[in-house]
């Protein structure tokens, strides 16, 4: 089981999740180049120019450790990184479960689609990240994971978010934010579980309902958590959902 991490974060983030998984699975975590305790010089603006390079590093980590029927989970701008390495080798992967996904943040009014942002909301958001990344951290991080009655969290994120590398954190907010997925979603021959959370600004129910409905034969539950951020808000629950569906006979 390989758990992958969303914009500004780490693996930690998955230190209440992935634990719950090892007495039944070789778990495998690991931090994007340019976050955690990788290695920021193997991050070069040219080779993550796309989120295709980050699916290329999911592949050459299954390579590396000779890894089959992987169940990936990906959270936020990651569940669609594990989309493109299951459209490429999709032998290697047994599920996705896909953590508050997002196949496009920008709505699209010419086919209805509602990602949750204008084209200027992201324009602005961009814009801020580019002058004042630290102060925007600081401002952006509650409104992502929400649960106000546990500041706690909001303080966690926006000291991951100050950890990173302003370089990496521009170009990867702008792959994030600015990507079209959509049309790979069709695509997916892997089961998929989508979970999505009853209240996220980041990815709206919409989106989560999108998702489930191009991915053929996937399944999407609801989760009572609020927030973009499960993984540390409502683990036991994320955790729940995600074993209940593996259970399940398919």
């Amino acid at each position: 089981m390989m758990f992958a991490h969303g914009y500004g974060c780490d693996q930690n983030m998955w230190r209440f999740v992935a634990p719950e998984f090892t007495d039944t699975h070789r778990v495998v975590l690991f931090d994007h180049v340019g976050y955690g305790r990788s290695d920021l010089a193997a991050y070069s603006t040219d080779r993550y120019a796309s989120l295709d390079a980050y699916a290329s590093d999911v592949l050459d980590i299954v390579h590396e450790l000779d890894l089959w029927d992987v169940t990936f989970v990906g959270h936020s701008v990651s569940s669609m990184i594990g989309v493109l390495a299951a459209l490429r080798e999709p032998d290697r992967f047994a599920n996705l479960v896909l953590v508050g996904p997002s196949p496009r943040y920008i709505d699209d009014p010419a086919d209805g689609y509602v990602g949750g942002f204008t084209r200027a909301e992201i324009d602005e958001l961009l814009d801020s990240v580019d002058s004042n990344y630290l102060g925007w951290s600081r401002a952006i991080a509650p409104v992502i994971m929400a649960n106000a009655d546990r500041p706690e969290l909001a303080e966690e994120l926006t000291n991951s978010f100050c950890r990173t590398d302003p370089v990496v954190a521009r170009q990867f907010a702008q792959l994030t934010f600015t990507s079209d997925n959509r049309a790979d979603l069709a695509k997916v021959a892997v089961p998929t579980l989508i979970l999505q959370c009853s209240d996220d600004v980041i990815a709206p129910m919409s989106v989560g309902e999108y998702v489930h409905g191009q991915i053929p034969g996937s399944e999407l539950v609801v989760l009572n958590a609020t927030g973009h951020c499960p993984n540390l808000s409502a683990p036991v629950e994320t955790v729940a959902a995600i074993k209940a569906y593996l259970r399940a006979p398919r």
